[in-house]
C-alpha cells in the first residue's frame, strides 16, 4: 500500500509539540538583554512555579535535563557530604555516573529494574551512615516505566536532615508532584517531555534548605554555577545567552498548561495510562513496571519477539515512533508514551501500530482486541 508517510511521536521524549508552540518560535529573533525579553522571562519563571508546585525560584538553562542533574550535584558538593543515588534504571544510573564523574563520595542504592525503590531501604542507609546528606531520586524512571514514591522519600530525608534531589524530567506534569507540599529540596526537569517543547531547556528549583548548602560551596563550575543563575534570575535575566526562541515557545506552552489546569493534566495522564495498560494486557502481554508511571507504559515482550525489530518495523512501515528497552532491557521490552500533548487518538494510533507489528512478527492474539479495549475504556470515562 502506497500512502503518504505521516509521523507519529509516541516516545517518552521528545514528545509531540503543539502547532501553536512551534509557530511561536518562528517569530523574528529579539535580543535577550532587552525589557521585551525580560518581561517574557519574568512571566515564564512565575508560571514555572505553578508547574513545579513551588514558591521557590525556577532557574532555566540552555541544556538538556542532564545539565540540570549535573548542576544539582556539583552545587551540593560540600566537604564531607556523601551522596546516595537511587539506581533503578538507566536514569538512576545517570545519577551515579554524574557522581562518579565529578568525584564525589557516594554509595549507590541498587534497585531491581522494574520495581520502585522501597523507602524503608533508603531510611536504613541514612540511619546507618550519618555522612549521607544528599539523596538523588527519580520521579519517573523512564527506562523502566516505574514511578517512585517521592512524597514518602521526602518525609524520610527530612527526618535525617538530608537533602532530597528529584529528577522529574519525565514525570513532571504526568505524575502528581508537589515540591513544596511534599518537602522536596531540589527538582530538575527538561523541556521535551510534559512541557510540550523541543529539547534544549533544563530547569532547576531549590528549597531554602538546599540554597543554604549551595551558598557555602566553592562551586567547581562556571556555566552551571547556580549562585550566578540565582542572582540573574532575581532580576528576570540570565547570566549567559539563553535559548531565546525556546523560552518564547515555553511561554506559549505554559499558557496552554495553565488553561487546562494542572489537576486536569494529571487526571488526563492517569486516564490515558490506565487505558493504555488495559489495552496492552488485553493482548496477552505483561506490563514490565510493577508500579507504573502515568508518563509511559513499559511492556515485557515474549522471548520469541525481538523488541528491536518490532520498534524498527513500526517506525519504518507506519511512521510511528515508540521506544525500545535501554541497557540490559534492549530488545526485551517496548515503551509507549502518553505524555504531554497527547489524547485518546494518539493512543489508538499507537495500539494499532503495535498490533500490526505483533501480527507481522508471528505473535498469536485476537486482532483488534487492543483497539476495542481502548474504545471501551475511553467510553467508560467519557462524558
Amino acid at each position: 500500500m502506497i500512502t503518504p508517510k505521516k509521523r507519529y511521536l509516541l516516545t517518552p521524549g521528545p514528545t509531540p509539540v503543539p502547532e501553536e508552540v512551534l509557530l511561536s518560535q518562528a517569530k523574528p529573533m529579539i535580543h535577550h538583554r532587552t525589557s521585551e525579553f525580560r518581561q517574557i522571562l519574568k512571566q515564564v519563571m512565575e508560571d514555572l512555579k505553578y508547574v513545579f508546585q513551588t514558591q521557590n525560584q525556577v532557574l532555566i538553562f540552555a541544556s538538556s535535563g542532564t545539565g540540570a542533574m549535573e548542576a544539582a550535584v556539583v552545587n551540593l558538593t560540600a566537604d564531607g557530604v556523601k551522596f546516595l543515588p537511587i539506581v533503578g534504571g538507566k536514569f538512576g544510573e545517570r545519577w551515579k555516573e554524574i557522581c562518579s564523574s565529578i568525584g564525589v563520595d557516594f554509595i549507590p542504592l541498587e534497585v531491581e529494574w522494574g520495581k520502585a525503590v522501597n523507602p524503608e531501604d533508603v531510611e536504613k542507609i541514612l540511619k546507618s551512615d550519618k555522612n549521607i546528606k544528599v539523596v538523588l531520586a527519580t520521579l519517573c524512571e523512564t527506562s523502566t516505566g516505574v514511578v517512585n514514591d517521592i512524597q514518602k522519600l521526602a518525609e524520610i530525608t527530612k527526618k535525617y536532615d538530608a537533602i532530597l534531589v528529584v529528577d522529574a524530567i519525565s514525570g513532571l506534569l504526568a505524575d502528581e508532584f508537589k515540591m513544596d507540599e511534599w518537602g522536596v529540596d531540589v527538582t530538575v526537569s527538561g523541556s521535551q517531555k510534559g512541557l510540550m517543547l523541543p529539547p534544549g531547556l533544563a530547569f532547576i528549583s531549590l528549597s531554602q534548605r538546599a540554597w543554604e548548602i549551595v551558598e557555602k560551596v566553592n562551586v567547581r563550575a562556571y556555566y552551571f554555577d547556580l549562585k550566578k543563575a540565582r542572582k540573574s534570575g532575581a532580576e528576570y535575566d540570565t547570566p549567559y545567552t539563553p535559548a531565546v526562541n525556546l523560552v518564547i515557545a515555553l511561554s506559549k506552552a505554559l499558557e496552554m498548561i495553565k488553561d487546562e489546569g494542572i489537576e486536569n493534566i494529571w487526571k488526563r495522564h492517569s486516564q490515558l495510562a490506565t487505558i493504555c495498560r488495559n489495552a496492552i494486557t488485553s493482548l496477552g502481554l505483561k506490563l514490565f513496571a510493577q508500579k507504573p508511571s502515568n508518563a509511559v507504559t513499559s511492556v515485557a515482550l515474549p522471548s520469541e519477539i525481538d523488541g528491536t525489530k518490532m520498534i524498527k518495523f513500526i517506525r519504518e512501515e507506519f511512521g510511528v515512533s515508540i521506544a525500545g528497552g535501554q541497557g540490559k532491557l534492549k530488545g526485551k521490552i517496548f515503551r509507549i508514551a502518553h505524555l504531554g500533548y497527547m489524547n485518546i487518538f494518539d493512543l489508538l494510533v499507537g495500539i494499532a501500530s503495535i498490533e500490526f507489528a505483533l501480527h507481522h512478527l508471528g505473535y498469536k492474539f485476537e486482532l483488534g482486541k487492543g483497539l476495542l479495549k481502548v474504545e471501551e475504556e475511553f467510553l467508560k470515562q467519557y462524558k
